[in-house]
C-alpha cells in the first residue's frame, strides 16, 4: 500500500474504531447494569482515548518516541485551542462550576506532572508510567465516590456523556454489544499500525521530525471525534459536555496513554519537543480556567481568540 494512503487510510480506521469501541462498550454496560455516570467518568473517557493510547504505544514500540509524545502534546494543545474554540464559535459554553473546580484541577495536577517529567526527567519510564496510571485510578476512585455519595451538578456533565453516546448507539443485545466492541479494538489497533507506518514516512519524506507530524497531522486527526462531539453537543444544548469531555480527554491523554506508553516501552523525550510545545500545553490548561470561570461560560469572543492561538501555533510548527 502506499505510504500516503496508508496514512490516510489508517487514521480513517483509527477514527472508526474509536468511535466503534465506545458504543460497544457503552452499550454492552448499559446491558450489563452500570451506572450512566460511571459510564460517563471511565468508559466514555477510555474508550475516546483509545486512538491516542494505541497510537503512542505503537509508535513508541516503532521507535518513534517523537511521535508518541507529540501525539499527546498535539492532542492536548488542540482539545483547548482547536475544539473549545470551534465549539464555542458554534455556541457559548456554559461552565459548571462543581465540575469545573474537580476536573479542571485534575487536568492541571496532570498537567504539572507531565510537563515535568518531559521536560525535568527527560522522559517517561516504567516508574513514572506506572506512577501516572497510579494517579488516574485515584483520580477515577475519587471522582466516583463523591458523586455517588452526594450527586451534585458535577455528576451531571459525566452523566450527560453517556447519554449522548447511548443516544446515538442503536439497542443491541450483550453479545451484539461485546462483538462490536471487539469489532472496533481490531479496527482501532489495525488503523494505528497504519497511521504511525505512513506518519514515519510521511516525516521522513518533508524533513520534518516525528514530533512535528504527531503535533500536527497525528494530533489533529485523532482529535477530530472529539471536535465532532463538541459541535453536535453545542447544538443540542449541551455545550457544557463539550467542556467535560475536553477536560476528561486531557486527563486520560496525560495519566493514561504517557503512563501507559512508559510502562509499555519507556520513552526519552524527543530534543524536537520543545519548551514552546510543552508551554503551550501547561499555558492553553491555565488560561482555560479564568476563561471558563469569567461568567461561568465561554463566549464566541473567547473561543475565536482561542482558534486563533492555535492558527498561529500551527503556522509557528510548519514555518
Amino acid at each position: 500500500m502506499p505510504p500516503l494512503i496508508e496514512l490516510g487510510l489508517g487514521l480513517i480506521v483509527l477514527v472508526a474504531g474509536g468511535e466503534i469501541l465506545v458504543r460497544g462498550a457503552v452499550a454492552a454496560a448499559n446491558r450489563l447494569g452500570v451506572s450512566p455516570l460511571l459510564i460517563g467518568l471511565v468508559l466514555v473517557g477510555l474508550g475516546t482515548s483509545a486512538p491516542e493510547l494505541v497510537t503512542s504505544i505503537k509508535a513508541a514500540l516503532s521507535g518513534a518516541p517523537g511521535l508518541a509524545v507529540g501525539n499527546v502534546v498535539g492532542s492536548n494543545i488542540a482539545n483547548v485551542l482547536l475544539i473549545l474554540g470551534t465549539t464555542a464559535l458554534v455556541a457559548p459554553i456554559a461552565v459548571n462550576l462543581a465540575s469545573l473546580k474537580r476536573d479542571a484541577g485534575a487536568m492541571l495536577i496532570a498537567t504539572a506532572l507531565a510537563s515535568f517529567a518531559l521536560l525535568g526527567l527527560d522522559g517517561i519510564g516504567r516508574g513514572v508510567g506506572i506512577g501516572f496510571l497510579l494517579a488516574l485510578a485515584a483520580y477515577l476512585i475519587v471522582a466516583y465516590r463523591a458523586e455517588t455519595r452526594d450527586p451534585d451538578p458535577a455528576s451531571e456533565v459525566h452523566t450527560l456523556e453517556a447519554q449522548e453516546v447511548e443516544q446515538n448507539t442503536p439497542t443491541m443485545g450483550l453479545m451484539a454489544a461485546l462483538g462490536l466492541t471487539a469489532a472496533g479494538l481490531a479496527l482501532t489497533l489495525l488503523g494505528a499500525n497504519w497511521l504511525v507506518s505512513g506518519a514515519i514516512w510521511l516525516a521522513s519524506s518533508l524533513g520534518m521530525s516525528d514530533a512535528v507530524i504527531g503535533l500536527t497531522v497525528v494530533a489533529i486527526g485523532t482529535s477530530l471525534p472529539e471536535l465532532t462531539a463538541g459541535i453536535i453537543a453545542a447544538l443540542r444544548g449541551h455545550a457544557a459536555v463539550a467542556l467535560g469531555n475536553v477536560l476528561g480527554s486531557n486527563i486520560y491523554n496525560l495519566l493514561l496513554i504517557l503512563g501507559a506508553t512508559g510502562v509499555v516501552a519507556p520513552i526519552t523525550t524527543p530534543a524536537d519537543l520543545s519548551l514552546v510545545d510543552v508551554g503551550l500545553m501547561a499555558a492553553a490548561a491555565l488560561v482555560l480556567v479564568p476563561i471558563a470561570m469569567t461568567g461561568l461560560r465561554i463566549s464566541r469572543r473567547e473561543g475565536a481568540v482561542l482558534l486563533a492561538t492555535y492558527g498561529a501555533y500551527l503556522t509557528y510548527l510548519l514555518i
